[in-house]
């Protein structure tokens, strides 16, 4: 087997190797977001940038083997997931980008729990993914707006206003003004800094009710009517609401 061909299967392929594979690059993810939030707080030494350029490293690799096997290298490259490890390079790889920046990083996160093939992957492996699937992905998409937004505040804030000095502060104002609480106490200057305080309002609270609409709406369960296509049935459904075709839905049964 050929090299790219070894890599395609990798990346694509449904064999126990290629799914350790992907959950090895899932566990790099979640270990790169939680590097970067520990450090962020701290002065950064000279192991923290050694670590930071082996992580770049590694992000490169993936992305000139992911392009090297993509079938259509144009839309690969200016896809939002391309676009999210091209910062994460640049902020590994580039000190002139500004530390500020390295929050971007948990857009990879975000990118591989929404492939298919592992969200399919994590429904077979995980009795909690499967009943819990909704909930989890709005957990991480309200966690990854509140760390990229955080990252752009203090990147575009810090030295030019008084009140963001470090990233407690950045982490501070995101989360009271996604919240709506909005105490005043630090305002971001410029018109830049109001256009993200809107951001942060009309998104965050957009991913709020998303995430609450997920918690209290009544537990559905994924069952594609043959019939008429829906989807989302009640647990104990027998006959499809929409068509009243009866439906067969799969239950794991009492332990």
């Amino acid at each position: 087997m050929s090299l790219r061909n070894k890599l395609k299967e990798l990346y694509e392929g449904d064999s126990d190797e290629a799914h350790r594979f992907r959950y090895a690059l899932l566990g790099f993810d979640v270990f790169t977001v939680l590097f970067v939030i520990a450090t962020s707080f701290t002065s950064h030494g000279r192991a923290v940038e050694i670590i930071d350029v082996a992580f770049g490293v590694v992000i490169l690799a993936d992305f000139l083997a992911r392009l090297w096997i993509a079938p259509k290298k144009t839309g690969f490259l200016v896809s939002p997931a391309t676009l999210a490890d091209l910062v994460s390079m640049i902020s590994f790889l580039a000190p002139l980008a500004g530390e500020g920046l390295g929050f971007l990083r948990v857009l990879r996160t975000l990118r591989l729990l929404h492939t298919y093939q592992l969200s399919k992957r994590l429904r077979e492996d995980f009795r909690v993914f499967r009943e819990n699937e909704d909930v989890l992905i709005a957990v991480v998409n309200l966690m990854v707006f509140l760390f990229v937004m955080t990252g752009l505040v203090y990147a575009l804030q810090y030295r030019t206003n008084p009140d963001i000095n470090n990233y407690a502060d950045a982490l501070y104002f995101t989360v009271t003004t996604l919240t709506t609480t909005g105490y005043g106490d630090i305002t971001l200057n410029g018109s830049w800094g109001r256009v993200i305080s809107v951001v942060v309002m009309i998104c965050g609270v957009t991913l709020f009710l998303r995430l609450a609409q997920v918690l209290f709406r009544p537990i559905k369960v994924k069952k594609t009517c043959e019939t008429c296509g829906l989807r989302l049935h009640d647990a104990d459904a027998i006959h499809c609401k929409h068509c009243g075709e009866i439906i067969r839905i799969e239950t794991e049964g009492q332990s």
